[in-house]
């Protein structure tokens, strides 16, 4: 790691960065020659899919800006727990990172049993890159149009309707309950293993409605194939601005999957405080903010500490209504 930077220009761009974010550690030198060689990136999820997609435009923007290499490597299972792992058992020289995401660790610690890792002490937190909201469809011929109407319904007939997830504690699952809990009705969960066989059913109509991610949703509610109610996030999302914010209904009501970048505990904080500029000059670049957008995500940097705050807020927000939910996993 001795090899000076090999562009001056990077270098000033991120110490002017982390000079606009006060809440960044600032060493008292010039932050550290990183990265002087390929920097491995452990995506927690499989390939294909939003958080893969967004992964990589990020990680394509990072080689262009330092000039090394960010390999992905999709590490996916167990809800991102089996990555999430391989991030926590890897060498703190900040040459392996990863995706930091609600999943694994914010709504895996009250969901699971035992986890291989502690989401406290195992971690350096480093910086956020997006969040993304899930949108409610419903199949075509549900009989209800917005969101008071199938609220009326659930009432009409407790235990009747369904909404399908990609596994138990996904944000898919979270929402629906927390639709539930806010809304007074009663929904059964019907859990798949993948986003891919829920939406198969929902055409099918062997489920009713789902909270799905708001990539395949949206596409799915242009092609006229699902009815779209509600996006989860606080407000409309600006690729589908006529579809209301479940909050409308619900105040109060907000869930977003989102994504960060997280290493193993002990890398140093000159090295932290120089990834997390050079990820900030990365995610907000024109570029990256035009594709991330394109895709429903929002741009959302935060400092290490920022991130390290936001999933402990997280973690202790869901925690009531996953117990509520009874969904546990051995």
């Amino acid at each position: 790691m001795g090899r000076p930077d090999p562009g001056g220009a990077s270098t000033r761009r991120s110490l002017l960065a982390l000079a606009a974010a006060p809440t960044l550690a600032r060493p008292a030198l010039a932050l550290p020659a990183w990265p002087t060689g390929p920097v491995r990136y452990i995506c927690v999820f499989p390939p294909g899919g939003s958080t893969d997609l967004l992964s990589r435009i990020w990680c394509q923007r990072m080689s262009e800006i330092t000039g090394q290499t960010f390999v992905v490597e999709n590490r996916g299972g167990s809800g991102g727990n089996v990555g999430t792992e391989v991030i926590a058992r890897a060498q703190p020289d900040g040459y392996t990172i990863g995706l930091a995401t609600v999943a694994s660790l914010a709504i895996a610690p009250t969901l699971y049993r035992r986890l291989p890792f502690d989401v406290t002490r195992d971690f350096t937190y480093v910086c956020g890159l997006w969040q993304l909201p899930n949108l409610l469809v419903a199949r075509t011929d549900l009989p209800a149009r917005d969101i008071p109407e199938l609220i009326a319904l659930c009432r009409a007939e407790p235990g009747r309707y369904t909404f399908a997830s990609a596994g138990a504690g996904t944000t898919l699952h979270i929402a629906g309950e927390m639709f539930k809990r806010m809304a007074g009705v009663d929904l059964l969960h019907v859990p798949y293993r993948g986003g891919g066989p829920a939406y198969t059913d929902l055409l099918g109509g062997r489920v009713d409605m789902i909270f799905g991610n708001f990539p395949e949703a949206n596409r799915l509610s242009r092609e006229g194939k699902v009815r779209p109610l509600a996006v989860t996030a606080a407000t409309r999302s600006p690729q589908a601005p006529d579809v209301p914010a479940m909050a409308e209904f619900l105040p109060g009501y907000e869930i977003n999957s989102w994504g960060g970048v997280c290493g193993p505990a002990g890398i140093p904080p000159a090295i932290v405080a120089r990834m997390a500029a050079l990820g900030r000059e990365a995610v907000e670049s024109p570029e990256v903010r035009r594709r991330f957008e394109e895709g429903g995500a929002t741009v959302w940097w935060t400092t290490p500490e920022g991130l390290a705050d936001f999933r402990r807020e997280n973690q202790a927000r869901f925690a009531p209504v996953i117990i509520a939910s009874g969904a546990r996993v051995e």
